[in-house]
Order: structure tokens, then sequence, then C-alpha cells
């Protein structure tokens, strides 16, 4: 019996559903890494709305698609502090000189009560009517999603495959712009292609057991690309956040020097991780050519 895309669709639905409901508990009680895996299932379940959207009924995914924005940017606000955080201690052994309790305080310790805070609202938020009320539409969707009839019923490989080479095409035409934008420009759109490599990768996921091993080898091509990518992000906007940190030392007068030297190491990281780039993208936008 031919599997109809709507049917692949309630499958992939369903695993990503339950991950976010399984990462509950956990982020509730601040287990090590739960509020990742909550964002990760968030992102993923996003992802999948936007990738196959023409399968789905407009309203309903738009009214679900910006709860679930909501959800990943609490989410993502916790995250990102729990990540610089550790960045940041790292970092600082790893400099000479920069192991001071000015700088922990400033860099470690502010992100770690960001952190902390953050979490306050996440587990405020889960008790909350806005959330409760996204649950139970998405536990109403894990069997029954709200998908348009007659789309629905194209057989999952026709309507896999053809949502797959949209999402690499929308990701290869980022990839060949990116030589002709300004330097101003170019740190925003290789997050714009990290974002699409991603949102390729996801939807890989969700048509692997219908595509077959084509969908999976060019999921693992965006992961690889999307990895690179976000490794340089995480550096860059660690530069960044360092430089701003700064200048409030520098206000309050105290020396300034650790941070140059933290500032510099990050700018190298970023160099590094963008090494790996141009063979990523290649590997990505050639994919067709491998046999």
């Amino acid at each position: 019996m031919t599997t109809t895309a709507g049917g692949a669709l309630t499958v992939a639905l369903a695993e990503d559903i339950d991950r976010l409901f399984d990462s509950e508990p956990h982020v509730r009680c601040d287990a090590p890494d739960s509020v990742h895996q909550m964002r990760v299932a968030t992102r993923r379940l996003r992802s999948v709305l936007r990738s196959y959207r023409a399968l789905f009924d407009k309203r309903a995914i738009a009214d679900t698609g910006a709860e679930l924005k909501w959800l990943a940017d609490l989410l993502g606000e916790a995250r990102d502090a729990q990540v610089r955080a550790e960045r940041f201690a790292a970092l600082i052994a790893e400099v000479p000189g920069a192991d001071t309790a000015a700088v922990t305080a400033r860099l470690v310790t502010a992100q770690r009560d960001r952190y902390r805070d953050a979490h306050e609202r996440i587990t405020s938020a889960l008790d909350d009517d806005r959330y409760l009320a996204l649950r139970a539409e998405l536990a109403r969707w894990r069997d029954k999603p709200p998908l348009r009839t007659a789309r629905a019923e194209t057989t999952a490989q026709e309507y896999f495959g053809v949502v797959l080479e949209r999402d690499r095409e929308r990701v290869e035409a980022l990839i060949r712009r990116e030589p002709t934008v300004a330097p101003a420009e170019r740190v925003e759109l290789l997050h714009d292609i990290r974002k699409s490599a991603k949102r390729l990768r996801y939807s890989g996921e969700a048509a692997q057991p219908s595509v077959g091993e084509l969908a999976t080898e060019l999921g693992q091509r965006a992961k690889r690309l999307q990895t690179v990518l976000g490794d340089h992000r995480d550096a860059v906007e660690s530069h960044e956040a360092i430089l701003a940190v700064a200048e409030e030392a520098a206000t309050a007068g105290e020396d300034t020097a650790a941070y140059a030297a933290l500032a510099a190491e990050e700018d190298a990281a970023a160099g590094r991780a963008l090494s790996g780039y141009p063979a990523r993208a290649a590997a990505l936008t050639g994919w067709q050519n491998i046999e």
C-alpha cells in the first residue's frame, strides 16, 4: 500500500510532538540539557509546519505556529544564556590573565543569573493557560492534524521529494548570493543560510521514511553546513557581547585588557569556523551530481 503524504506527515509530527512533551518534566526540574531539547523539539515542529504548509489548513498552522514561536523565544532566552555562560567560562580558562573575579562576574555570573531568571519564566509559563492551550492543541494534532484532505492523499514519496527540492533550492540560492554581498551584510546572510540549512535538515529527516537514502544524505549535508555556520554565529555573537561588557567595565573604571584578549580569541574562533563553510556549501549545492 502506497503511503500518503498526510499519513507520513502525521507520523513525523507525532514524533516531534512527543519530543516536546517528553522534555517538559525535565525542563520543570531543570535537568541538564532539558531546555535545549525542548527548544529543538519546538523548532522542529515550526520547521515542519513551514516546509509542509501546503498540506495543512492555513488558519490552523498560522495560529499554532505563532504559539510555537512564542514558546521557542521563551526557551531561547534561557538557552542562549546557558550556552553563553558555559562558553565564557571555558574561554576565560583558556586565555592567560583573563581569570579575574571582575571578568568572571560580568561575563559568567551575569549569564548564569540571566539563565536562572529565564528558567523561572519558563516554568511559570508551563503552568499558564497559554501553554496549556498549545499543549492541548498539539495533543489533538498528534493523531489528527488539520490536513487538507485532497492534498494529503498525494503519495508521500512524490510530495516529500518536491518539498525537499524546494528547500534545497532555497539554501542554494542564498549560498550563490553570498559572494556578491557587501562585507557588512555577509554575517546576516550567513545566518540566513544557516537557518535555511536547518529547515532543510528537518524536512529531510521528516521525509526519510518516504524518500529514503537521498533524504538522509541531503539532511546530513544540511546539518554539516548548519553546524559550521552555527559555530561561526556563536563566536560572532560572543565577540560582540564581550565588547559590550568591556564598555560597561570601562565606564566603571575597570581594566579592560582581559576583555580585549577574550574578544580577539572569539574573532579568531569565528574565522576558524568559517574556514569550513566553502566545503560544506559546495557539498550541498553540488549534491545532485553525487552518484
